[in-house]
């Protein structure tokens, strides 16, 4: 069972799911910056939203900390570069409220465009103001789209439908997408020389902070309309409020603003300013999704498993073509381990047959993992396992290639002067793992929790030997391979064992004529 600290409010059916999975849930709503550092004291994970700041200090006093889960998309309130170097996996729900951001959007641009805030607030005050709050419709004016990602491309579909014309800036999205989308790219400039509409969908960072200051206004087409529902700070709040109030911005929506929560702002002086207090993901729908996504993904990372939506783990996305595999490249990696004696070495992984090409950067950072596991790093996960081998200056990398010339599909791990293979069977109705070949000796043995590789030389009677010296220390041996080598005249034994073997038993196997060396294997 895992301690899990949740500081802001998110929907119960998520709690729900991680106290069904036996997890103490410690609710601790509105804890102030020194409470906060002494509530993580002894928690396993960490759940907020966009209140909760996470920073190096925070970090640092959790020390049982495994992942911290942000129930939403944002994460510019955890210092995940901090959470990397801990080794603490980051975790949000960047799919549970496109859809809400995104019609928080196309409301902001129809309450703008219409004036419908201003209008209603003068009619319950008594005022009928027809002429006053005359609005522009959407129909052939151009919509820019900063930021064309999942949100950016779910305003420019709905926008598609009011007969705007949709242009588009994002140095990530290619010509032929944004082409098949009904979307014309083109340089921020030009897309702010060109907008009658301008709306934000952009992360904020050290790149789009003050994206649209003054200068960037001063390019806009005058009378321009701004919406940002992505994150404050990327519009500057006083070089808009200026921009407006010299007439050269005609008005603005905001979701969003560089401090919150804020009741104060020289926009909200302004009658051709509407203003909402970040609601973007304030949906019953979206609150339920990013409660279950977040909790599902914290109770991966608690598992130790890989957790589709962790930001700082350099995987990328895992096909269900790749995910079966994972196990045993993990497998061979600390299979591997072993065979290094404790001392790690340069690590590749080579992929043959239909994974090759299956984008299997998880699966080599899984043998990276298991390597580093297998040779004394306490604590390697996804997430600090690249950096616990720049630390040691391992290279690891991989090479693919659809020959295989015996095996559907064949992962094998070279590290040091050793190299192991693996693959999965269909034994029946079941996939099983198995390993294949072990420094060029074909072998076909399941991996089990413990294992002896043993060298010796090929003649009568090694079998025996090893045998006998197992059963004399009362271990069992549960399944054994043996892979000849004529040229070299050596043969190699793969043997699980039901528990481990005792050094004393593998000095005495080292001692014994005939056996080349051997190697204690630990797979769990």
């Amino acid at each position: 069972m895992a301690r899990v600290l949740v500081t802001e409010e998110i929907a119960q059916s998520g709690l729900q799911e991680l106290r069904n999975a036996g997890h103490e849930v410690d609710v601790r709503l509105g804890l102030s910056p020194a409470e906060l550092l002494e509530a993580v004291v002894g928690a396993n994970a960490l759940i907020i939203r966009s209140a909760t700041q996470v920073d190096a200090a925070t970090l640092e006093a959790a020390s049982d900390l495994i992942v911290v889960g942000r129930a939403g998309i944002g994460l510019d309130n955890v210092d995940v570069a901090k959470a990397t170097e801990l080794g603490v996996m980051v975790v949000n729900a960047p799919q549970s409220n496109i859809l809400s951001a995104a019609e928080q959007a196309l409301a902001l641009l129809l309450a703008q465009a219409r004036n419908i805030p201003q209008a209603h607030a003068a009619l319950k005050d008594g005022k009928w103001e027809r002429s006053k709050w005359e609005g522009v419709e959407l129909y052939g004016k151009t919509l820019g789209v900063v930021g064309l990602g999942k949100i950016g491309a779910l305003v420019a579909q709905r926008a598609l439908a009011f007969g705007m014309r949709i242009v588009a800036f994002d140095p990530y999205i290619s010509e032929e997408r944004a082409k098949h989308m009904g979307v014309q790219l083109m340089t921020l400039d030009s897309l702010l020389a060109q907008s009658d509409f301008i709306t934000i969908h952009l992360p904020k960072n050290k790149e789009t902070t003050n994206l649209l200051d003054a200068a960037a206004l001063a390019k806009t087409k005058v009378g321009v309309r701004i919406v940002n529902a992505a994150r404050g700070g990327i519009v500057n709040e006083d070089d808009l409020a200026e921009a407006i109030r010299n007439g050269h911005v005609h008005g603005a929506a905001l979701d969003v603003f560089a401090k919150e929560p804020t009741t104060a702002s020289p926009l909200f002086e302004l009658p051709s300013v509407v203003v909402v207090p970040h609601l973007g993901a304030s949906t019953a729908e979206a609150q339920d999704k990013a409660g279950v996504t977040i909790a599902e993904q914290v109770q991966l990372a608690l598992a130790g498993d890989f957790v589709p939506f962790a930001v700082n783990v350099a995987a990328g996305e895992v096909s269900n073509v790749v995910r079966p595999f994972m196990g045993l490249a993990e497998v061979l990696g600390r299979f591997i381990g072993g065979l290094l004696d404790g001392n790690p070495a340069d690590l590749e992984v080579i992929y043959q047959g239909e994974l090759a090409g299956a984008g299997t950067k998880i699966l080599t950072l899984c043998a990276l993992k298991g390597l580093l596991g297998a040779t004394g790093h306490d604590g390697v996960s996804f997430v600090n396992a690249p950096q616990m081998a720049a630390e040691h200056e391992l290279t690891w990398g991989e090479v693919s290639t659809v020959e295989s010339p015996e095996y559907v599909n064949l992962i094998t791990v070279r590290s040091g002067d050793h190299a192991v293979s693996g693959t999965l069977m269909t034994i029946g109705t079941r996939l099983e793992t198995r390993i294949v070949t072990v420094d060029g000796h074909s072998v076909e043995i399941p991996p089990a929790a413990t294992m002896l590789v043993v060298r010796n030389d090929d003649r009568p009677g090694m079998i025996g030997h090893v045998g006998l010296a197992l059963g004399e220390a009362h271990v069992s041996i549960s399944s054994m391979a043996v892979g000849p080598d004529p040229t070299t005249k050596t043969a190699l034994m793969v043997i699980s064992t039901t528990t481990p073997t005792p050094e004393s038993v593998i000095d005495r196997l080292r001692s014994t004529e005939g056996i080349q060396d051997i190697h204690l294997i630990t797979l769990r």
